[in-house]
């Protein structure tokens, strides 16, 4: 199996990195980012990249993927909806449309995460925004799609947050983990989201809204 990270220098994209390097079925990691992750591996193919709203020349780069794990985002905090959206719809079908040309035949795992409305109506801006982009994603042609939702993220194997008020978050919790762990309808970690996107890849899912409580299932040992 061969996959497309976006996102590997954050939290997530990071921790689902950790979660394909080690699973046997997964034979390379293609890696897109601005920077490099600062990992080394035999499976890893890291492609430097500035500006994600042109890709037009990776095409070639990107054949013959089996999924991709689109693990970009950014808070919506202090932006407005235009903003917003550059930053989170069209940044994402920028990275669909080069795929599409490139590997029609994958699995596209949107992150999104909870809260999001899939009607787009709702008064909550990032939730209309983020119902759109997964809305085209699921609809956009590829094998199959899929969005999503985890609510609280714990980090594992010493990942940090780049974004500082959200890692002042995580070490004010974190000697909370044992107990938040049993709330499963709003808790996950990374190598659980990880494993989840690799087992909905390979074996598909009855939902293509994927919530905490199926994250946590899908990504149990």
């Amino acid at each position: 199996m061969r996959v497309v990270i976006t996102g590997t220098t954050g939290m997530v994209g990071k921790g689902v990195l950790y979660t394909c390097l080690d699973d046997a079925d997964i034979s390379e990691v293609v890696s897109i980012s601005r920077s490099s992750c600062g990992i080394q591996h035999p499976k890893l193919t890291e492609i430097l990249h500035t500006d994600f709203f042109n890709l037009e020349g990776l095409e070639h780069q990107l054949t013959q993927l089996d999924a991709c794990f689109f693990c970009l985002g950014v808070s919506s905090v202090g932006m407005d909806e235009k903003q917003y959206s550059r930053l989170t719809y069209d940044l994402t079908m920028t990275m669909a449309d080069v795929l599409m040309k490139a590997s029609p035949n994958l699995v596209f795992c949107y992150i999104s995460g909870a809260g999001t409305d899939e009607t787009e109506q709702s008064r909550t801006m990032w939730a209309r925004v983020k119902g759109k982009t997964e809305n085209a994603i699921i609809h956009k042609g590829f094998r199959d799609a899929y969005a999503f939702r985890p609510g609280f993220i714990q980090p594992m194997r010493g990942i940090r947050s780049k974004t500082a008020w959200y890692q002042f978050f995580y070490t004010i919790l974190k000697p909370l983990y044992p107990l938040l762990r049993g709330l499963k309808k709003w808790v996950t970690d990374t190598d659980t989201l990880g494993r989840a996107m690799i087992r909905v890849s390979n074996e598909g899912y009855s939902r293509k809204y994927v919530e905490s409580v199926d994250i946590n299932e899908l990504g149990k040992v």
